[in-house]
């Protein structure tokens, strides 16, 4: 797939996406907006994309509305399109040229990602399954890649990963119905996204089944509640949990890894990696091995 100038290679390895979020309430606690909202976020915005460049990202994921549940977490509100597009198009049009990498808007509104990738994003990250009847046609014109990510209104399954597939399927032919390439497609299974912490754990245990629908797959587990509620641990305490998510999401097939913690994800991707997927380029000679 090509996301803006880079070409991914599915399979060769897991790549990185960095989360930026440019809201004041991010459920991860590492929103850069104030709720004054004064413009200092958008130079917090460039430093914390660069960093995460120079760390191992290999996209940057820019979103301007917490999706966090409003039934969990109290100050939740939903953004009207029009504040969404004043939080992320400084922060779009500071970022193209600066960073090298591509970079894609988290978005549930069509208007606002086709507002950002005309300020510059290289791919648009709905975690709504496609909600706006326009997300998937806007895509289409826009002619960028797209990842659907799965949600439910209620956290009631029967069969967690049977009912994902399914749901992600119908997503998928509507979009492709719209004119979106399928290898313009990308799946996230919405670990978060109306699951109880359960339903999260099975996808990541059952992860490899979601192969069958033959398209990229990108794995957001950082920081999540899931691991909140499995090791009794705050959001800023839940870097080995999100170790432990990502390295068996990476043995498990995903294709991307959306993280917040870089390099220490980067690290374990790469680590995940060279277990699962290939061997270190180059080894030791035996002079040189020295306990292990």
């Amino acid at each position: 797939m090509q996301i803006g100038k880079r070409h991914f290679n599915w399979g060769s390895r897991t790549y990185v996406m960095g989360v930026v979020n440019v809201t004041p309430d991010s459920f991860s606690g590492d929103g850069l907006m104030t709720e004054s909202g004064n413009d200092a976020y958008v130079r917090k915005a460039v430093s914390q994309a660069l960093r995460m460049e120079v760390n191992g990202a290999d996209v940057i994921d820019v979103g301007g509305e917490s999706t966090r549940p409003p039934a969990a977490y109290a100050g939740a509100k939903p953004v009207y399109e029009a504040e969404e597009i004043r939080r992320v198009i400084p922060v779009l049009n500071a970022l193209r040229g600066t960073v090298s990498v591509p970079i894609s808007i988290d978005t549930r509104k069509a208007a606002v990602a086709r507002a950002a990738v005309d300020a510059g994003a290289d791919a648009i990250n709905d975690v709504s399954m496609l909600a706006d009847p326009d997300m998937a046609g806007t895509a289409s014109d826009l002619g960028v890649p797209l990842v659907i990510g799965h949600t439910r209104a209620k956290a009631a399954y029967d069969d967690v990963i049977r009912e994902v597939i399914s749901d992600l399927r119908t997503a998928i032919e509507r979009a492709q119905m719209a004119g979106v390439a399928k290898d313009s497609l990308m799946v996230d299974p919405g670990i978060g996204f109306g699951k109880k912490p359960s339903h999260s754990l099975e996808i990541l245990r059952r992860l490899d089944e979601l192969q069958v629908l033959n398209l990229p797959l990108l794995v957001g587990p950082s920081r999540k509640s899931f691991i909140g509620q499995v090791l009794g641990l705050p959001v800023e305490e839940r870097l080995e949990g999100t170790a432990a998510a990502i390295a068996l999401a990476t043995a498990r097939g995903a294709d991307v890894v959306r993280v917040h913690d870089l390099p220490e994800m980067a690290r374990v991707a790469r680590m995940a990696d060279a277990i699962v997927r290939h061997p270190v380029r180059s080894e030791p000679t035996d002079a040189n091995i020295q306990n292990g």
